[in-house]
């Protein structure tokens, strides 16, 4: 898959899992997306996306956890 077409958890529909390939993310954003525990090869179940898109709510490890769109767009899945 080209990098302009690559797939992020943005993208991932509701009731459906995605594995993290990579994060793009830099400095506070990229620490703070790991902090949760989003980090390369994790399964992330997407719960729940706002009317708006703003927040999604995901599962990752067992945690219910809410992504802003600006961090789900910097995590590429698979």
């Amino acid at each position: 898959m080209a990098e302009d077409q690559a797939k992020t958890l943005r993208d991932v529909k509701i009731g459906d899992t995605a594995t993290v390939r990579r994060l793009t993310g830099e400095g506070a954003l990229k620490r703070h997306i790991m902090d949760m525990g989003i980090t390369k090869g994790v399964e992330v179940y997407v719960r729940k996306v706002a009317p708006l898109g703003d927040p999604i709510e995901v599962t990752v490890r067992g945690y219910e956890l809410s992504l802003r769109k600006s961090e789900a767009e910097s995590i590429l899945v698979n």
